[in-house]
Formats: C-alpha cells, structure tokens, sequence
C-alpha cells in the first residue's frame, strides 16, 4: 500500500503534490502548524498525517474540537481538574493535554475558543507549563500542538474576536488544504479509492464509476469538499444496484437539470475527443471556457436560491445547510442578488 494511501492523502494533481510535501516536512518538525482550509478539505487527516509521520507516532494523538468544549469547562476539559474543584468534580482528570503527553493535541475550529480560553492557551503555549482547575502546583507536558481552522484568522484578529498574539504563536508553521475544486482530477481518483475501501468494507465484489460519474464529479463545485463527496459515493454505494455508478440521482438532486445534463454531456463528450465548441441547453454553440462559466453561473445562482428557500430566506442557516462558511454564502447571495435574511429574491 502507497504510504500517502495510509492516511487517505490520495491526489496527484500539482496542488495536492505540494501539500504532501509540505506534511512530509513538517513531521520533521516538532512545531505548532496552523492548518486552514474549508470545511471538508481534510484538516483532521493532514493533522494526523504529520503525527504518524514524526517521531512522536508512538504516543498518543488526541484530537479535541473547540466547538464542541462547553464554554464554562474548556480549561477544565484542556488541562484538567482536582477533585472538588467544582461542583461535579467528583475525581480528578488529567485533562485532553495530559492525555496527549508525549504525543500530539489537534485543536480543531480552535476559532471558536472563548477569550478566556485563548488566553488560557496562549499561557500554555508559552512554555508548556499549565495548572489544573482547583490545583496549586504547575504541571509541564511534552507535546506538540496542531491547529486547525475554516475561519479567517486574521480578520478575526483585527475585529479583535481573535487574540493576535495567540494567532503569532499558532502560526509556527502553516499549511493550508485545497479545496477539492482547485484539485484538478483528483475526485474521481478519490472516488475510486473509497468505493475499493467500500468494497472491503462491505465485503462486496467490487464497483466502478460510469462515465457519467467521472463527468459529473469533475463538473460539481463540491463546495463541502472531500467529505461532501465521500458522503455522496457511500449513500451510492449502498443505494445503487449498478455495477459502475452514474450517480444520476445525486447530479438531479445537486444541480439544476438542464445545467447538469449539459455540462456532463459537454465533458463526456470532450473525454472521448470531441474538439468542436460544446452545445449548452438552447441550442447556441460556445467555446468551452464560456460554457463552463455560464454552467457554472447557473448553478451557483440555482442552488442559492434553493438553499435560501428551503431556509427561508435565512443566510446563516442556508450556508450551513450548504457546508460553506456564512461570508462566502453571503457573497454568493450579493452576487447573484438574491435578497437578505427573511427574505428571498
């Protein structure tokens, strides 16, 4: 098995190539990373990569999402507690930090630390030392701290939601994920890889993708990136009684149909040589660039307005349905003018 396999960093596009050197390298490297990228791009999976590849791959790896520590308990859940330090403290804890000594902490959407939990953080970073909620004494650890967010770090910085020193000593080193769309030709590689994972998951004989399934997985936006799709080609899997997947039902539950239909007929034909300008629906001829932009504008403009319609008109809400951070969502909403919360254009 490809080493780069064994932690699913499975691509050859350009873009994906210098990640994996960049993961490569920083295992090397016992400094705090930075990583950033869109939701699903596979954060946790570069996080875990530059562990298994360090020489700390023998200790623990211990992965923690900051959006989820209850805000009145995040430095009790990080550095741990003596008993009776508060009311249900019934026994101490040595805390996701002390869980970790010797190997790694992966604090995921670290964005979404409180203040206090940012300061209580950037004290730790300082020097590894820290002390337990309700315990006197100060405790040192040895471990190495990734970082991972969707969030721009650095507007939230100057909007002071933030701590830019925090910010100075998380980005040691940084290491940003593509998104799945800036990958050329990887998607359908990825997708082959998980239906042979699938495969020995379910212990089934093993499926292919239609051609139709390549052209459309290299027409979507994927805006929920690797994970979007991972879900797409396992609900297929499951659900589909073909022997190579066509993925129709997902092209006419993601994409407007005629945008659909068009754009994996155009690529489909241009796999098997066709070098002449593609048709789009309506019958004009265009040259291929035009036509994928025009494809393109129409979906993105079809699929905000769904999104916000089955939102009601509510952006924050649409954009999470959408798996897409509420600023880009927003942009797509101006762009295409589509009205503002409780409201639909």
């Amino acid at each position: 098995m490809d080493a780069n396999s064994r932690f699913d960093l499975v691509g050859t596009s350009p873009q994906f190539r210098k990640v994996v050197e960049q993961i490569q390298r920083m295992a090397s490297i016992d400094a705090t990373v930075l990583i950033a990228g869109e939701t699903g791009t596979g954060k946790e999976v570069a996080a875990r990569a530059i562990h298994y590849r360090s020489e700390r791959a023998h200790k623990p790896f211990v992965p923690v999402n900051c959006g989820a520590l209850a805000e009145s308990l995040v430095e009790s859940e990080l550095f741990g507690h003596e008993r009776g330090a508060f009311t249900d403290a019934k026994t101490a804890s040595v805390g996701l930090v002390g869980q970790a000594a010797g190997g790694t902490i992966f604090l995921d959407e670290i964005d979404a630390l409180t203040p206090k939990a940012q300061a209580a953080l950037l004290r730790f970073l300082q020097d590894r030392t820290y002390r337990r909620v309700g315990g006197g004494g100060l405790l040192q650890v040895d471990v190495r701290v990734l970082v991972a967010s969707n969030a721009d770090l650095d507007a939230m910085s100057r909007e002071r939601r933030f701590r830019q020193d925090l910010l100075y000593r998380l980005r040691v080193l940084s290491l940003r994920m593509p998104a799945l769309r800036e990958r050329p030709g990887d998607g359908v590689l990825l997708a082959r890889n998980m239906l042979k994972r699938l495969s020995h998951q379910y212990r089934t004989h093993p499926r292919e993708l239609h051609a139709e399934g390549e052209a459309f997985i290299r027409s979507y936006a994927w805006p929920g990136n690797v994970r979007e799709l991972e879900n797409v080609i396992h609900r297929e899997f499951l659900m589909s009684d073909d022997e190579a997947l066509r993925l129709c039902e997902t092209r006419e539950e993601l994409m407007p149909c005629e945008v659909a239909t068009g754009t994996v007929h155009a690529l489909h034909e241009t796999s098997i040589g066709t070098e002449a300008p593609l048709p789009l629906p309506g019958g004009d001829c265009t040259p291929f660039k035009d036509a994928k932009a025009r494809a393109v504008a129409e979906f993105e403009r079809s699929y905000v307005r769904e999104m916000l319609a089955r939102a009601g008109g509510n952006i924050s809400q649409a954009a999470r349905m959408s798996n897409q951070e509420r600023s880009a969502f927003g942009k797509l909403v101006r762009k295409y003018r589509l009205g503002g919360e409780g409201q639909v254009a």
